[in-house]
């Protein structure tokens, strides 16, 4: 716990058995009172990993539900063992556990309700091997997104995500993607809903083990992020309401 709040670390896995361990290991476990690992229907023993590390919350897909699915699945199991800060943590090891520390107290001391870490700040993108077109088309899709949304974040595309279990709560996830857009719908969420962003700089590592998704889906990601984007513009000027901006329940 920090400042008498449960920190719940969520891993949603794909096929992360060479990197789990990595992973999980850098947890700061002084802090981190829970660990919960979301297997998509993997078709390696990333399910068997979490269990030889002693993951005490493991669920496993029989359906691949995709990116958006298993972070479904990981939010509603920390909030059913009451998670107070959320962190999502891919564990294919690209971002470093060791921020853990920042982001909870930022969260747990009430300065803001959301952190992000972001590859952007700074150099840590490019250093770490980003590839030069993932990151021109990282810096173009963010300042469209922060123009359409009125924000000035530094990476909305970041896979390390810190959240209050209030601003959780708060978000209707039925009318969201399973897919890789639906990060960018949750950030669009979080904004009309009032709460506000935070950054911390993350370095990242990009090597043979890690996730990455190809040329074309990113160009599939990157028209999501447009229509979010447009959407989101779109229904703050009440010219076209969106379902994924209705009340939960709804």
């Amino acid at each position: 716990m920090l400042n008498g709040k449960k920190i719940v670390v969520v891993l949603p896995a794909y096929n992360a058995a060479l990197t789990l361990e990595r992973t999980y290991k850098e947890i700061p476990f002084d802090i981190v009172d829970d660990v919960v690992l979301v297997d998509d229907n993997s078709r390696d023993d990333t399910v068997a990993e979490g269990e030889r590390l002693g993951i005490r919350h493991i669920i496993k897909h029989e359906v691949n539900k995709g990116y958006g699915g298993n972070q479904k699945s990981c939010y509603a199991k920390a909030l059913e063992i009451n998670a107070d800060i959320v962190i999502m943590l891919h564990p294919d090891y690209q971002y470093t556990p060791k921020l853990i520390h920042a982001v909870s107290s930022i969260i747990a001391m009430e300065v803001y309700p959301v952190v992000l870490a972001s590859r952007i700040l700074g150099k840590g993108a490019l250093r770490g091997g980003m590839p030069k077109y993932k990151y021109f088309f990282n810096r173009c899709l963010t300042l469209f997104e922060n123009i359409m949304l009125g924000q000035k974040l530094s990476e909305y595309h970041t896979g390390y995500r810190a959240f209050s279990a209030e601003v959780i709560k708060s978000l209707n996830f039925t009318h969201t993607s399973d897919d890789f857009v639906f990060d960018n719908e949750m950030i669009s969420q979080i904004f009309m809903n009032g709460f506000e962003i935070a950054e911390v700089t993350c370095p990242t590592k990009y090597f043979e083990e890690a996730s990455s998704i190809n040329f074309s889906r990113s160009m599939k990601y990157g028209r999501g992020v447009l229509r979010v984007s447009f959407a989101h513009r779109l229904h703050k000027w009440g010219l076209l309401k969106s379902k994924l901006y209705l009340p939960k329940g709804s």
